[in-house]
């Protein structure tokens, strides 16, 4: 099925986010005249849905002024001031396409990083599978090789979605089973490469240092389009800790965030795209085939607001 709006139909998996964030500003800033102790209540609100202390500072400033410049007299005008605030701190203008045109004589390339457990290889089926609605030809790396079973899952859903798959053996330098994906995908002309990375774990130096050389070895054949960082959303905090190690190893060029369906803390979007200054291109709303959504900020506010 096409991926567009599907963030609206999906909406409803955000349930346990909007009730927390959304009933409560709109509870405060329906309320009329707003003293400091409600300001302070609206600030830490939004701290404790993950927005972080900076992104807050922000739209706390952009309420207050928006809040000075008009009268609100309903809670239908609090809540049109609250999600255009809400909508710019998402920053609408930025490019969340994914860039998985083919290019003149090679296709394009796709790495996808993260932590295990954060989803990152059924994030990788799951993109698979978008690309193919959409027409593409796609072939799958699992140059996750640490792990035996994401090869296998990986597999599994290549020919679900009917996407071809190169796999080495178990334990196989994944650089190299990276590189012969994207010769083969060359070679055999498809429209865009997909490579599971193994998901090293932020503290092992090692490993990121292996991340480092998979990119470095895979653009000795063809420069690679979108590192895309799969990060949890449930994980809030560690999860920015685990992006801004992945961010000094490769330059990540969009975020994925899974299990927003599983979380009170919508917020952590807002953070994550503050922290990395790169765009949540994709969330994760459920354990569906097609439950992987174009991030859109109006329809992610409104949710949010319920």
């Amino acid at each position: 099925a096409p991926t567009s709006g599907r963030l609206t139909r999906l909406r409803g998996r955000l349930a346990r986010s909007q009730n927390a964030v959304g009933k409560s500003l709109l509870g405060l800033l329906g309320g009329g005249d707003l003293d400091e102790d409600s300001w302070e209540e609206i600030e830490d609100t939004l701290v404790m849905a993950d927005l972080g202390t900076a992104v807050t500072a922000t739209i706390v400033e952009n309420l207050r002024s928006e809040l000075a410049a008009r009268t609100i007299r309903t809670a239908d005008e609090a809540r049109e001031v609250l999600h255009s605030v809400l909508v710019r701190a998402l920053r609408p203008e930025l490019d969340r396409s994914i860039r998985a045109l083919p290019h003149d004589n090679h296709p394009s390339i796709l790495l996808v990083v993260g932590v295990n457990g954060t989803g990152k290889t059924t994030t990788t089926g799951k993109l698979a599978r978008v690309l193919v609605a959409d027409g593409r030809r796609v072939l799958l790396g699992a140059a996750d090789t640490f792990r035996a079973a994401a090869a296998d899952q990986l597999q599994t859903w290549g020919e679900r979605v009917g996407a071809q798959i190169v796999r080495g053996r178990e334990g196989a330098d994944p650089a190299s089973v990276a590189f012969d994906a994207v010769s083969t995908g060359i070679d055999t002309g498809v429209d865009v490469v997909l490579v599971d990375t193994a998901g090293r774990l932020h503290t092992k130096t090692g490993l990121m240092d292996e991340l480092g050389k998979v990119k470095r070895v895979v653009e000795k054949k063809a420069a690679v389009d979108e590192v895309l960082l799969v990060l949890d959303a449930t994980v809030g905090q560690n999860g920015l800790t685990q992006a801004r190690v992945f961010a000094d190893v490769v330059d990540i060029t969009g975020v994925v965030l899974t299990k927003l369906d599983g979380t009170a803390k919508g917020g952590i979007v807002f953070q994550v795209q503050h922290e990395l200054g790169v765009p949540v291109k994709l969330v994760g709303l459920g354990e569906g085939a097609d439950d992987l959504a174009p991030f859109e900020p109006g329809a992610f506010v409104d949710a949010l607001l319920g």
